[in-house]
């Protein structure tokens, strides 16, 4: 019988429904092309999948435009594929979680076709946030606040009024003071719990109250800005939680939090409240020891059950992070590195597909293909994020690499034909065989460990950590530096020298 619950340190691996595999040729990703590679995903090592919204939308934003919270959009399947998928994922000893979004709906949702057609003060447009121009001052905005995306957060509509929209226009914010706004998600999450799914990550946890009044802002992500972090938002995720934990199989929530501070994070997590939030200050810290080192210093003092993630759908490939300012072989070097310090720590790891491919950002999409409405908001002056959303390469020499039948949504690169997971599968110093052998490893461990990081004495440039008789050790500078004393080397994400530990490369050794 497990003495902690299965997310306190499972690691996760995060489905881009649209980009996994496709198994109607139609070049999109769905749900029956997943469940075909769930074998595959066993085989990695990995405890639990979350998918990326599959519900019906017109794809503004890639699903998390959503109009139907509780239907599959034709695109991905249908609801007798989901349970389908559930079930073989729960065959295969995969837990499953989804994606839910309940900052904003599709601008298509029923609900807010209604408040379009409504007028001003109805009850229909108080399921959203809908406001007038400020006093004095007909047709501005009602505040300064901008997009995420890019422009005003705020669009106008024939009759005057303006609608908040902190992403894109066709996704408009709830007006979760509303307390019909609270019951159907309540109702969505009983839907989809009801099917056997086993949690819940949450889109844009820290956003959905704003401040009473809207006030202007020049405030980021913190606990005192009006638009991020606001207190009432601990109340909805108190509910949340009471649900989640009136089923049985340990159901878990994870948020999708940005903050600034470890401490704002740790709010998210209190007993009564979600039982995860993702840790963004490790994905953005840069390849630096002293960096790690204040990171996970910051995120073990704060929290109990902290979360780890490199790479995710929002952002740039970290093998592409990490070769910035280096030579391009670093980066993959250096993402091995990191995954290994990572999985070294306690609480739960977040992989995102196709890194253990050593996939890298693909940055030279033509304008014509791209599909990210950030692209589109600001001119083509930030890239957006369709480079981290190519389609995976499964087998074969030419696109589309065995992602399905057909073509893919965005061009693939020549040169993913020596990274395809049939050719690495073949290669036993793949990075695919790496993260194999890496989630292996953490799995023999797993409960033997004590929770606590101590920090031996290490060299400059150098990150050692131990957890009882496990050491990692990570080398960030540019000379070799001498291993900590150890019995054997574990695993490593790069040749040894000898005692030496070369740049760029870490390892886990072992005190018998």
């Amino acid at each position: 019988m497990r003495e902690t619950p299965w997310w306190h340190d499972a690691v996760v691996y995060e489905i881009y429904v649209r980009s996994f595999a496709d198994s109607t040729g139609d070049g999109i990703g769905d749900l029956a092309g997943i469940r075909a590679r769930l074998p595959y995903l066993a085989d990695l090592g990995v405890d639990a999948i979350w998918l990326t919204p599959f519900y019906r939308s017109p794809m503004a934003d890639g699903g998390y435009d959503v109009a139907d919270y509780r239907d599959v959009d034709p695109l991905f399947g249908s609801l007798d594929d989901f349970d389908d998928l559930v079930a073989d994922a729960h065959d295969h000893g995969l837990r499953l979680m989804v994606d839910i979004v309940p900052n904003h709906s599709s601008a298509a949702h029923p609900w807010f076709q209604k408040a379009l057609n409504a007028p001003e003060g109805s009850p229909e447009r108080d399921r959203y946030i809908f406001r007038s121009s400020p006093a004095g001052r007909p047709g501005t905005e009602p505040n300064n606040w901008l997009s995420v995306f890019g422009g005003p957060a705020w669009t106008r509509l024939p009759d005057g009024q303006w609608y908040l929209h902190l992403f894109a226009p066709q996704q408009p914010d709830f007006n979760w003071n509303n307390p019909e706004v609270r019951e159907d998600f309540l109702t969505t999450l009983r839907f989809w719990l009801d099917r056997g799914v086993d949690g819940f990550r949450i889109d844009v946890a820290m956003g959905l109250h704003k401040a009473e009044g809207l006030p202007d802002t020049t405030i980021g992500f913190g606990a005192r800005s009006p638009i991020w972090s606001r207190p009432e938002v601990h109340q909805v995720y108190r509910e949340w939680r009471e649900l989640l934990d009136s089923y049985p199989g340990e159901r878990a929530a994870v948020g999708e939090v940005w903050t600034d501070s470890a401490e704002d994070l740790a709010l998210y997590v209190r007993p009564d409240e979600l039982h995860q939030s993702f840790n963004f200050a490790w994905l953005e810290a840069p390849w630096s020891a002293t960096a790690f080192r204040a990171v996970i210093d910051a995120t073990l003092t704060a929290m109990p059950a902290p979360t780890w993630v490199l790479s995710n759908h929002d952002v740039v490939r970290h093998t592409t992070r990490y070769a910035e300012g280096a030579a391009p072989s670093a980066g993959l070097a250096r993402a091995r590195a990191a995954l290994l310090t990572m999985l070294f720590l306690p609480g739960s790891a977040y992989l995102y597909q196709g890194e253990e491919l050593g996939l890298t950002e693909i940055k030279d999409l033509p304008p014509e293909v791209r599909q990210d409405p950030v692209f589109f908001r600001t001119q083509g002056a930030m890239p957006g994020r369709d480079g981290c959303r190519v389609p995976l390469p499964w087998s074969g020499t030419a696109p589309p690499y065995g992602f399905g039948p057909g073509g893919t949504w965005l061009p693939q690169p020549a040169h993913w034909a020596g990274l395809t997971a049939e050719r690495q599968t073949a290669d036993p110093d793949s990075t695919l065989w790496f993260y194999r052998r890496a989630l292996a490893a953490r799995r023999t461990l797993r409960g033997t460990l004590p929770d606590t990081v101590t920090w031996p004495d290490s060299p400059a440039d150098a990150l050692f950590l131990s957890r009882g008789r496990l050491i990692s050790a990570l080398n960030c500078g540019t000379e070799p530096v001498r291993l900590p004393p150890h019995d054997r080397v574990l695993i490593s994400s790069g040749p040894l020298d000898g005692a030496l530990l070369p740049p760029d490369t870490g390892a886990w050794l072992l005190r018998d």
